[in-house]
């Protein structure tokens, strides 16, 4: 057997997603078990068969994902509860497996999975999908590209036919719950704290539902959470979209009856002091 063979059936056997038991799946889609394939091309010793020591290697693997998945999305995991939460891991990861050399992807298309999932997160759909796309916008925040923002002299100075673009790591968001503060407040908590996260998630599940803007941004090395006026939101939305200034100010005062031009010189400053603004990005 030539080493990329032996290569390629180790890496299939360890991607291999963990049985029930949190063990070595024994089932093999071949002909051989997966006791057999193993002997193929791992020797036993005195203390382990060669099924134990490739075993070792497979869980060892779904267990780092597993941790990664949970250090990511603490916030879901106190809303789901624990069993619920390693479930759906479970699920995600054996559907969408790891395609990048670095697990800061890892969670990357579970907001999307999830609306093709809900059953997964039934006792809580939209605070549970709510929460996945801010934590997953927390990790965009943390190391996403950083552009050269524009600084306020120069948006003030730009035609109503200029266009604008925003930085990567800065994502908005619609929210029907505090997903901000409450993924804030289990982000303090440790593992013994669990029930407490629990508990304040079951209370944020019991709110009114009501729609929240939100920004998720880095500023100084730091990943902030910051509440939006919707048509504030709206308006950065449209920038970000490619739309011409004029037009995305106009569209923004023509729903929004009464939009004041302090409103607006307010919200560029802001904009401009904390870098989000950039030129537009050119295809």
């Amino acid at each position: 057997m030539r080493l990329g063979e032996i290569q390629g059936r180790m890496a299939r056997a360890l991607f291999r997603p963990l049985d029930k038991t949190w063990g070595m799946d024994r089932r093999s889609a071949a002909a051989l078990s997966a006791a057999k394939q193993a002997e193929l091309y791992i020797r036993p010793n005195r203390r382990l068969s060669a099924f134990e020591r490739l075993e070792i290697y497979n869980r060892s693997y779904w267990y780092r994902l597993m941790d990664a998945f949970s250090e990511d999305f603490p916030g879901l995991c106190s809303v789901l509860g624990r069993e619920r939460f390693n479930a759906l891991a479970c699920a995600y990861l054996t559907e969408c497996p790891s395609r990048s050399f670095t697990l800061r992807n890892l969670g990357s298309r579970l907001p999307r999975w999830l609306t093709r999932h809900p059953e997964v997160i039934s006792e809580a759909p939209r605070l549970a999908l709510d929460m996945a796309r801010l934590e997953w916008a927390d990790v965009v925040a943390f190391d996403g590209e950083q552009r050269p923002a524009i600084q306020i002299g120069e948006v003030l100075a730009q035609a109503a036919e200029a266009r604008f673009g925003i930085q990567p790591y800065l994502t908005l968001l619609e929210a029907a719950y505090e997903v901000d503060d409450l993924r804030i407040a289990v982000n303090g908590l440790d593992e013994s704290q669990f029930v407490k996260a629990r508990a304040l998630a079951r209370r944020v599940a019991r709110e009114r539902a009501r729609q929240r803007c939100i920004a998720v941004y880095r500023h100084d090395l730091s990943v902030y959470y910051r509440r939006l006026e919707l048509p504030e939101y709206r308006l950065l939305r449209a920038l970000g979209r490619g739309v011409r200034l004029g037009a995305a100010i106009e569209a923004a005062s023509h729903r929004h009856a009464g939009l004041r031009p302090e409103s607006l010189r307010e919200w560029f400053a802001a904009w401009a002091r904390l870098g989000w603004l950039t030129a537009p990005v050119t295809r």
